[in-house]
């Protein structure tokens, strides 16, 4: 389990996280939401080991953050951050290759076959020669999320190995609709194979369809954790943006659908 308890980080003098607590179970899909500043890129840094809290603890499986070596934190966890920055010439391969880094025990053919495994079930093998630099933003994110399921990738592994986890900020940001689907089914799969899932996203409806928990943030402290359907109504959900909407169940849907309330002004 990643579990954080009573997380707090400052910057400027102004608390961008006050007392927060959540946790990521093997076998889980989190999502995190909130409207913007809440917090949300911060908590997944801090959970990432990437910052460091003021106050609080984090711990992987009941070892605290900051006592796990590096290489073998990382291939533990992969973390898909909301920007990158890549521009060497390397194709989309090379990308997906640089998630196996940290990872031993397979083998140059072994680590081959998961890279490709990887490609596919981000969508990207047809841009495998591609270069990374020409890629639009959409596929660069692709192959991008395609290097953080090589990092953690678990499809051979046996009941006995410890779970792994994925921390993605914002996955589906730069891809069409479509893609955004393919992208969460794969998080999805990936929690139901005994991973844990932490994702910030910003649609309900995504985080309805895919998501166990939820944990809403605001202004750095969560107001609200648990089961989507719980969490996730009319009247919570228009505190947490200042807009109204309604939730609206039709037949033959198994969940909900959040639409902003066309009487609102």
């Amino acid at each position: 389990m990643l579990r954080a308890t009573d997380l707090s980080y400052p910057r400027s003098g102004r608390p961008l996280l006050a007392g927060v607590s959540l946790d990521v179970s093997p076998g889980q899909f989190h999502a995190v939401l909130g409207p913007n500043g809440a917090g949300k890129s911060t908590l997944l840094k801090l959970l990432a080991g990437d910052l460091p809290a003021s106050s609080g603890t984090i711990s992987l499986d009941g070892r605290a953050l900051p006592d796990w070596p590096l290489r073998e934190l990382a291939s533990r966890r992969a973390v898909l951050p909301q920007q990158e920055s890549l521009r060497f010439g390397f194709t989309a391969r090379d990308v997906v290759a640089l998630g196996r880094l940290p990872c031993a025990g397979l083998g140059a053919e072994g680590d081959t076959q998961v890279i490709d495994l990887a490609l596919q079930a981000a969508g990207v093998a047809h841009l495998a020669d591609r270069r990374y630099p020409e890629l639009s933003g959409g596929e660069r994110a692709r192959v991008q999320f395609a290097r953080v399921l090589a990092q953690v990738w678990d499809g051979d592994a046996d009941a006995a190995a410890p779970p792994r986890y994925l921390l993605l900020d914002e996955p589906t940001a730069s891809l069409d609709l479509a893609h955004q689907y393919d992208c969460l089914r794969q998080a999805r799969a990936f929690a139901r194979r005994g991973g844990g899932v932490l994702a910030v996203l910003h649609d309900p409806n995504q985080v309805m369809a895919f998501a166990d928990r939820v944990s809403l943030l605001r202004e750095g402290r969560i107001i609200a954790c648990g089961p989507p359907l719980e969490v996730l109504s009319a009247t919570t959900l228009s505190a947490l943006y200042g807009i109204n909407v309604q939730r609206v169940t039709t037949p033959g849907r198994e969940t909900p659908v959040i639409v902003v309330d066309p009487a609102a002004s």
